[in-house]
């Protein structure tokens, strides 16, 4: 059994109940969640859009691997009506669910990269990541989630 901490955003429709479907679905599918973040409102990151976030963290404990993780959370944002997946280029969504990290596993492949790639430069994803795990530190660094958010800047 790995605790999974895994990032939920959504901008379109009803936000609150998106974020609540999607919790719903990763309990049923992954595993029993151990914590949840508050939901917090954030402006768009990396792309113009008129509709504000609805962001949350939670941590699952889950005996899924990386892979069948991630095949998890994607059929959960495609059930929930997602129809295409960032390509370098950041859209609307109705859900986002992106994996943050993976026990005290590092993991790259082509498809996957664990600690999540930009968890450090993103306020939206540290905020709620610091409520519900302030000391952990992420494979590859030096600095625990609450730290990296403090040495965040403010615009991030």
């Amino acid at each position: 059994m790995e605790t999974a901490y895994l990032s939920l955003g959504t901008n379109l429709g009803d936000k609150q109940q998106n974020l609540l479907t999607a919790i719903q679905h990763i309990e049923t599918r992954i595993g029993h969640i151990v914590a949840q973040s508050a939901f917090i409102a954030t402006a768009p990151w990396g792309f113009t859009s008129e509709h504000s976030f609805l962001n949350a963290c939670v941590a699952v404990a889950t005996t899924l691997q990386p892979d069948a993780l991630l095949q998890a959370t994607q059929c959960i944002e495609t059930e929930m009506g997602r129809t295409q997946k960032s390509d370098g280029t950041y859209h609307d969504r109705i859900i986002d669910i992106d994996i943050l990290l993976y026990g005290d596993h590092a993991v790259r492949t082509p498809h996957l990269t664990i600690p999540h790639p930009l968890l450090s430069r993103r306020r939206f994803v540290l905020q709620p990541l610091a409520e519900i795990a302030p000391n952990v530190v992420p494979p590859g660094t030096s600095m625990s989630v609450a730290d990296m958010l403090s040495t965040l800047p403010a615009d991030a």
